[in-house]
């Protein structure tokens, strides 16, 4: 049993509280995702930079020598941004470019998201500890997506918690269990696709976004889906421009949609929306099974 939130804000006057309406959702789900959180915040106005978000297992590691030889190898100084073993790194560098200098040079991070947009943070611990430990009330953004993870397959790490992420400016939140996961794995292999958990939530991303690459816009990706998912599950995902939601054919994972003029606003439950405001006023549904639904930022 896990809890997905998202937030898309539609009034662009409310974008700079993006994280703190967002922060009650995310709380709101604790008691089914007590073990680990994260979100994705999309900004578009972060600015023409590549940035990666970086995690390190080992407490007080040293981010300080990624900016040096960052300099050394490139000739530019990037921006670096440090909140305990998080890290934003901001470069000129082309995201490719930039991902293979990180894995061959610091190993030992965990490269949590890339892109232009995209800023991720994920941990293990209560939503309200991460959130603390992050400053999620501060955040601003066009749109968020986030999780509340209670383990039922895979290990309890940072790197088994979502938001899972592929490619660039792309992520993905479940609620539910796959069981063809590795049969997933084996048609992506082959045609180079790189694994880093055993998580079931991360055959479904990077297979999401194989096709996006392929050529899918997200709608026809998640089309694809249907054919290839086998289980239960509530994906919702996030790009640069929009959130995405859907749920299979049984619909069984829980989900809620509060669609206002200011904002769409999903949760697991609906008692983790009742503090947004103009709620009254929202068209408040349940998804349908093998709906796709789709919200521009």
């Amino acid at each position: 049993m896990c809890g997905i939130v998202g937030l898309l804000i539609r009034n662009p006057e409310l974008r700079p509280r993006l994280g703190e309406l967002m922060l009650p959702i995310l709380i709101g789900m604790t008691s089914r995702g007590p073990e680990a959180a994260g979100l994705a915040v999309f900004n578009p106005d972060s600015g023409a930079r590549t940035q990666a978000s970086l995690f390190s297992d080992a407490k007080g590691y040293d981010f300080a020598p990624l900016a040096e030889r960052h300099h050394a190898a490139f000739g530019e100084r990037p921006e670096l941004v440090v909140h305990g073993q998080h890290a934003l790194l901001r470069s000129a560098q082309p995201a490719d470019a930039l991902r293979r200098w990180l894995h061959a040079e610091f190993p030992e991070l965990h490269l949590l998201a890339i892109g232009h947009a995209i800023t991720l943070y994920k941990d293990v611990g209560t939503p309200a500890q991460i959130a603390q430990r992050y400053g999620f009330e501060r955040l601003a953004g066009t749109h968020v997506v986030g999780h509340t993870r209670m383990a039922t397959e895979s290990a309890v790490t940072p790197a088994h918690s979502h938001p899972y992420t592929a490619g660039e400016d792309f992520c993905l939140v479940h609620n539910g269990s796959l069981s063809n996961p590795y049969e997933i794995r084996r048609m992506l292999e082959p045609r180079g696709i790189a694994f880093e958990t055993d998580c079931d939530t991360e055959a479904a991303c990077r297979f999401l976004e194989w096709r996006t690459r392929e050529g899918d816009d997200l709608h026809t990706a998640l089309k694809r889906g249907f054919d290839v998912f086998d289980g239960f599950y509530t994906f919702l995902m996030g790009d640069a421009t929009q959130l995405a939601l859907v749920r299979d054919t049984f619909a069984c994972k829980p989900a809620v949609v509060a669609e206002h003029d200011d904002y769409v606003a999903i949760a697991s439950e609906f008692h983790a929306l009742a503090h947004l405001p103009g709620i009254d006023d929202a068209r408040i549904f349940e998804p349908v099974p093998e709906q796709i639904y789709v919200w521009k930022a």
